[in-house]
């Protein structure tokens, strides 16, 4: 018996061999932490378990294991995880089981006993197939080792995503073209394409303050997010969300979708974050961001939440708007009620007189244009209030 809406599980191992220069997530050196990642593994699984007692029954449709760097973790520790997610609520036939990992040869020996601990989609964190590229972005594999991690990924794994940066110094649009093609060759059904993006307080942020580096124009990025839609478009992939190409349904990343739809899931390890509706009304949970602390809070407390937040239902309006709208289904005007956003307010007439927005009475869409700048359009949606 289930109750509730369903529900995704993100797991964040937020260890890595390598820190790199241009990421900002919740990350931390795994040398010299060894001890530390036997009892984390342990309170993730605790966490799980309290955190079922506020969701109640529900059915589950995803499991996804980022990080950091999971492909790290002991595949003992992600079969644990796993299993005590699928024993808490109730898992889907076809439950989706995701895990990020980088394409060393190291963690590529583990694909087996990570496929034989459940996980049946991997990403892939190739991030480029250019060795001069991959040295730029401190990544500590090569091309080779990327592309033989993808072969072996792909035989190990019914599902296989691939994660690739663009606009970086000196790129072309013929040298992206070729990078996505040469993803597609090794395998790849699924590729998400991201914008390098300068973080503020990371090593290239510095680095651009120092002058090291001049991150690409607005110009040079738009025509290489143009390169991406009709080169993975002529190779068959579908854009089904702004920053993701799956070729065909069944390759889209079903986790991913479960935070672009609005539904819930339980974050557990540090710094996860949650979405869950409890008692008619949405709250999101963040637990705390270092490891130490995290297992502290779940040996002390019984769950590694540090927050705990009722959103008002114009914050889970809003939510839904920048969410929603990147992906090609966009968001029901029933969950913008909050918002008063319809098919007949006068912002988004306008929006679709302009091309921005697919004209829709049941849902609010983005045009391919408005993809373009989603996020003015989504800025100027939400305050553009009642009619």
């Amino acid at each position: 018996m289930t109750t509730g809406p369903p529900l995704g599980v993100y797991v964040h191992w937020p260890y890595c061999a390598r820190i790199c220069p241009y990421c900002d997530f919740n990350v931390f050196k795994a040398r010299g932490r060894e001890a530390e990642a036997v009892d984390l593994a342990a309170a993730i699984v605790a966490d799980l378990e309290a955190q079922r007692a506020l969701t109640g029954p529900r059915r589950l449709v995803s499991i996804f294991v980022g990080g950091g760097t999971p492909s790290l973790m002991d595949p003992a520790w992600a079969a644990e995880i796993v299993a005590a997610a699928r024993r808490l609520w109730t898992p889907d036939a076809d439950l989706e089981i995701s895990l990020e990992a980088n394409p060393t040869d190291a963690e590529a020996d583990r694909f087996a006993a990570l496929a034989a601990a459940g996980v049946n989609r991997l990403s892939l964190g190739v991030q480029a197939l250019d060795d001069s590229a991959l040295a730029f972005l401190g990544r500590n594999h090569d091309a080779a080792e990327g592309r033989r991690a993808a072969e072996a990924a792909a035989r190990a794994f019914p599902r296989l995503s691939v994660d690739l940066i663009y606009a970086l110094p000196g790129q072309t649009a013929a040298d992206w073209a070729g990078e996505l093609r040469a993803a597609v060759d090794i395998g790849a059904e699924h590729l998400s394409p991201y914008q390098l993006m300068i973080e503020n307080g990371t090593a290239f942020d510095r680095a651009v303050r120092r002058g090291v580096f001049k991150p690409a124009d607005e110009d040079l990025g738009a025509d290489l997010y143009d390169t991406t839609q009709a080169t993975l478009e002529a190779l068959g992939f579908e854009a089904y969300e702004v920053s993701n190409h799956a070729r065909g349904v069944a390759a889209r990343s079903r986790h991913n979708l479960v935070y672009w739809t609005g539904l819930d899931y339980v974050g557990v390890g540090p710094g996860a974050h949650g979405r869950l509706t409890l008692d008619g009304a949405r709250e999101a949970t963040r637990a705390a961001d270092r490891p130490a602390d995290y297992i502290r809070r779940v040996r002390d407390a019984g769950t590694g939440l540090e927050d705990r937040e009722r959103l008002t239902p114009t914050e889970a309006a809003e939510e839904r708007l920048l969410s929603g709208l990147r992906i090609l289904d966009g968001v029901p005007f029933a969950d913008l009620a909050a918002l008063a956003l319809t098919a007949d307010h006068p912002e988004v007439s306008r929006m679709v007189e302009l091309g921005l927005l697919v004209g829709d009475s049941e849902r609010l869409r983005a045009s391919a244009d408005g993809r373009r700048v989603l996020d003015r359009l989504t800025a100027e949606l939400a305050l553009s209030g009642p009619a």
